[in-house]
């Protein structure tokens, strides 16, 4: 995963660590190991997080540069 664009993301939004830990229900310093690299981020919060960033799960992973979501076929 791309651990640097956690930090990216955060920090273009002026958000603290700890303001996203609030956002995932979790605690300042796990989300400091996810961003670390040192403890692997659950799918649930990635899935938090893309939503959140209004971005998408694989610009997260570093499996694109396109940082806009996908589009959806909502019913």
């Amino acid at each position: 995963m791309n651990i640097k664009r956690l930090k990216d993301l955060r920090q273009d939004k002026d958000l603290l660590q700890k303001d996203i830990a609030k956002i995932l229900n979790i605690t300042q310093q796990q989300y400091s190991e996810y961003e670390l690299g040192i403890r692997l981020l659950p799918i649930d919060k990635l899935d938090a997080l893309a939503t959140f960033y209004e971005t998408s799960t694989d610009y997260i992973l570093g499996r694109t540069n396109n940082r806009k979501p996908y589009k959806t076929d909502k019913k």
